[in-house]
């Protein structure tokens, strides 16, 4: 089968700029641009699914609607409300970054991309994400779904590398818009992988660019490269903190020793995932041997 030919930027922009206007998720974080709302909403949706990060970025951001509000409480604070969302020093570093943002900018998210990412915990995704959907701004903005959509419709393939290259990087710049299209791109391509071109059950038939996707036309080729592996979860160490944080969460005051390891069987790892969490700033060891976030 002769290769089909890479799709035009123009019939891109053409085909899901519109989709994206008429079917876009009304989401908390499309409706408050800010870049305090936008810089949480990123933090808290890194490897953790909308709709489990919903209902915790809205009472985060009645909690703490500006940096300044966050920053002025202690870190345990941050871990508390940070709930089930896995990760928990996400929670730590946006705090850092509140702090930071209150010191260095005078409480406000800096527009400036450099400036973003010389914020605790905010790497060159999180910075694009925030200077483009916050400030409207020309970023490259490439999470798991835009990278997933642009391996399927520009290269043919099911899934992309396992780590980003600079082919892939330059590949999605020659396809991102000039002006104000550019974070409304970055926006549709992200919400295409989301909810349509999703890794395991993509809905072609709903696709707005399917009839330009080349790997429809190559018949859906299997993925060739490493094997990709999921994520465990039961019995490993982050299952084990994720108990311990739990029952610190739940407590409004310090926590016994004994009420931690209520949470775990197995005493040695029990004992180096208490020992991991102190290490990381997260729980606190008070003088009289009680632990708190």
């Amino acid at each position: 089968m002769d290769s089909p030919d890479v799709p035009t930027a123009t019939a891109l922009h053409e085909r899901l700029l519109p989709w994206f206007d008429a079917h876009a998720r009304d989401l908390p974080w499309r409706r408050d641009t800010s870049g305090w709302a936008v810089l949480v909403s990123e933090v808290m949706l890194q490897q953790t699914p909308v709709v489990r990060v919903q209902p915790v970025f809205e009472a985060w951001m009645r909690r703490w609607p500006t940096p300044a509000d966050l920053a002025a409480e202690p870190v345990g604070e941050a871990v508390r409300a940070w709930g089930r969302l896995g990760y928990p020093r996400r929670a730590q570093r946006l705090h850092a970054a509140a702090t930071a943002v209150v010191e260095r900018h005078g409480g406000v998210v800096p527009d400036d991309h450099e400036a973003l990412l010389a914020l605790p915990g905010v790497g060159e995704y999180t910075a694009a994400a925030v200077a483009s959907f916050a400030f409207g701004q020309r970023h490259v903005v490439l999470d798991t779904n835009v990278r997933r959509v642009l391996a399927r419709v520009l290269r043919g393939e099911q899934h992309p590398a396992p780590s980003l290259t600079a082919d892939e990087r330059r590949l999605a710049r020659s396809v991102l818009p000039d002006g104000d299209d550019a974070h409304r791109w970055a926006a549709a391509t992200m919400e295409l992988g989301a909810v349509v071109c999703t890794a395991r059950a993509p809905r072609c038939a709903a696709c707005p660019v399917r009839d330009l996707c080349r790997w429809r036309a190559l018949g859906f080729p299997e993925h060739d490269g490493p094997p990709r592996r999921g994520q465990a979860w039961a019995g490993t160490d982050r299952q084990v903190r994720g108990r311990l944080l739990a029952v610190l969460r739940d407590h409004d005051g310090p926590v016994p020793k004994e009420a931690l390891d209520a949470a775990w069987d197995d005493d040695t790892q029990r004992e180096r995932c208490l020992d991991s969490l102190l290490d990381d700033g997260l729980v606190t060891l008070h003088a009289d041997g009680t632990f708190g976030l």
